[in-house]
């Protein structure tokens, strides 16, 4: 089974966000990535269709955006 890749941006909404994500469909089933740590895949974010984060993307490609905590624009500075 593909994981699904959580994007976040470090923040409080986010980093609670991803306690639930991981802890509703396990750790081995979801990719973390932290956009203000590694800004080389905001490109990959923006693909995939995220607008703001924390967001979900599911293994078939849907995009869940989860409350909000920042639009990439934000992330990218």
């Amino acid at each position: 089974m593909a994981k699904s890749i959580f994007y976040h941006a470090g923040c409080p909404v986010c980093v609670s966000a991803e306690q639930d994500i991981i802890n509703l469909i396990g750790e081995s089933n979801v990719e973390v990535v932290h956009l203000g740590d590694d800004q080389t895949r905001i490109t990959e974010a923006e693909k995939a269709g995220i607008k703001s984060v924390p967001a979900l993307v599911t293994p078939n490609g849907n995009v869940l955006h989860i409350n909000y905590g920042a639009s990439l624009e934000d992330v990218k500075g």
